[in-house]
Parts: structure tokens; C-alpha cells; sequence
């Protein structure tokens, strides 16, 4: 759902009423019907009500951002990239936790590199197949004292239209760039995570989304783009401007590309948050390959 969408969307009374009333559990209060607790326990409702309704504009403020509505791995000289010596190369394969340790996060050239803080000892790495692609590649990696190691790897989406170092509002793609991760969050309950997590039915798309997207905000992890890092996945404020763009998560997969955000399967959602842990200072490094690789 693009900016001028959601305007347009909460134009309408009774949208409002429709979000109040599922925050209410059915919310008698709120078309002035005296429920059987009597005025006070109305009035209670109401502004418990209005609050979480609150709560839901904010969240869908957010979703605008997120709506379902090639590189050779090599720098400079190049194999420094790879494994230590005597270790294979890792690189965004399909599958589980390998013990291949790294110098360097595959197919990531210098520019982006030397945006990862050195702090930093968890990686997601999004690798977009091409720059107009919207299919990707997400991949887990952890650092030791040997290197980085590849813990997991899932097929994902990002922006429809692909990818962009320049992003706006309702264009489609998903920013190039290295960004923290700090705030996690859904419709679900935690599953375990280490990572801060909102659980609020205010993440819930709106329901005149596909079918196919009504999932997608189950779990989330917060994209620290035009955002507040340590607030919650639903904080709407964009501190470089509504037209940069924001709510860029890691959300469920619904099978194609998103507005921006990077989407993967379940069970991925569910193994990133069990993963990433902030005494570890997690970011994620996204793009398309041309772009990572530079």
C-alpha cells in the first residue's frame, strides 16, 4: 500500500470504526449501544478501544511500506573473498548450516563491506538475483574466531520491481545498503526471540489485501531504513521524510515480490529470530548481486 493509498484509505469513517471495533472484541460501545456491563463498562471499552485503535493506525502507517498489494564475489584482487586458505568458498547455495569459515561474507565487495560495523558478528545477507529481479536469496551468517560461518539459507522476495540506492516511497523496489537489526515484532506471538518483539494485532494487513498476503506480517524483524532503531516494528517516524520511503521488514513470504521489504518462508521468519541476537550487533547486507559486489 503506497503513501497516498493509505490517505485515502482512512478517509473512511468506517474504516476507523472497523479497526476500533476488532480492537474492542466486537465493540458494542462504539455505535453507542449500552452493552450489558452498563454506561461505564461502555465507556471503559470505548477508550480501551480507541487507544488500541491507535495503536492499528500507526501500524497500518507502517505497512505502506511493506505492502503484498551479479556479482563474481571477488575484490579487488579478488580471493581474499573466499575461505581461508586450504577451506572452500561459502557463497548464497541453498541449505543448512555449513562449517566453512570465511574471511570476508561472499560475494559482498568493498563498498558495502566497509559499511558492516566491526562490531557486527551476525550477518543477513539478501543477495537479489538481478537489479530489476524480485527474487533473492537470504542467507545466515555467524562469526567466530575462525571467520564467518553460513548457518542457514532460504529463498526469498524483495521489491517487485528490484532494487534501488535511491529509494522513495511506492517505487517498488527495495533499498541497497547495509542496515542494523534491532526490533522484531508480529502478529503472532514470540517464537523465541532475542531480538526486542512487539506482539500486536496492529501488524494484521489490511484486509482488502490479497489473500495470499494476509500472513505476511506473522513475524517480522524491523529493517533499521528511515527508521527509529529501538522502537517497536509499528513506530511510523521516518526521520529522513515520508518520501524516503519506510516500514522495510523482513516479513513471510507470500510467493512474489513486496513493496520493499525482503520476505522469506516461515520457517526461515522463525529461524532468524531465534538466531539473531543483539549482544551479536545483527545487520543485514541487501541487494542485487551487481550492487553487493561493487
Amino acid at each position: 500500500m503506497d503513501w497516498a493509498d493509505f490517505k485515502r484509505f482512512f478517509r473512511c469513517d468506517h474504516v476507523i470504526r472497523t479497526i476500533v471495533r476488532r480492537s474492542a472484541g466486537g465493540g458494542r460501545a462504539l455505535n453507542g449501544r449500552q452493552d450489558r456491563g452498563g454506561t461505564m463498562g461502555v465507556m471503559r471499552t470505548a477508550g480501551s478501544a480507541r487507544r488500541t485503535a491507535a495503536v492499528a493506525v500507526a501500524g497500518l502507517v507502517l505497512l505502506a511500506g511493506c505492502g503484498g498489494g551479479a556479482g563474481d564475489g571477488r575484490d579487488g584482487g579478488g580471493k581474499d573473498d573466499g575461505a581461508a586458505k586450504g577451506e572452500r568458498p561459502g557463497g548464497p547455495a541453498r541449505g543448512g548450516s555449513s562449517t566453512t569459515y570465511l574471511r570476508h561474507i561472499p560475494e559482498v565487495g568493498p563498498a558495502l563491506r566497509s559499511r558492516i560495523p566491526a562490531a557486527s558478528r551476525q550477518v543477513v545477507a539478501v543477495y537479489g538475483a538481478g537489479v530489476n529481479s524480485a527474487d533473492a536469496t537470504v542467507v545466515l551468517y555467524d562469526k567466530g574466531a575462525k571467520g564467518w560461518d553460513r548457518k542457514g539459507s532460504w529463498d526469498a522476495h524483495n521489491g517487485r520491481r528490484g532494487w534501488t540506492v535511491n529509494h522513495h516511497e511506492g517505487d517498488k523496489r527495495s533499498p541497497v545498503g547495509v542496515f542494523t537489526l534491532t526490533d522484531a515484532g508480529g502478529v503472532l506471538p514470540d517464537p523465541g526471540a532475542k531480538l526486542p518483539y512487539t506482539h500486536s494485532s496492529a501488524f494484521t494487513p489490511p484486509s482488502y489485501w490479497a489473500k495470499s498476503t494476509r500472513h505476511d506480517f506473522d513475524h517480522v524483524v524491523a529493517i533499521n531504513y528511515n527508521r527509529v532503531k529501538g522502537t517497536s516494528p509499528l513506530d511510523p517516524t521516518r526521520p529522513q521524510g515520508q518520501s524516503k520511503g519506510g516500514g522495510v521488514w523482513l516479513h513471510l513470504d507470500h510467493g512474489s515480490g513486496t513493496s520493499a521489504c525482503v520476505s522469506v518462508s516461515k520457517s526461515g521468519m522463525r529461524a532468524l529470530l531465534r538466531a539473531l541476537d543483539p549482544a551479536r550487533h545483527p545487520v543485514v547486507v541487501m541487494g542485487d548481486k551487481a550492487h553487493l559486489a561493487a
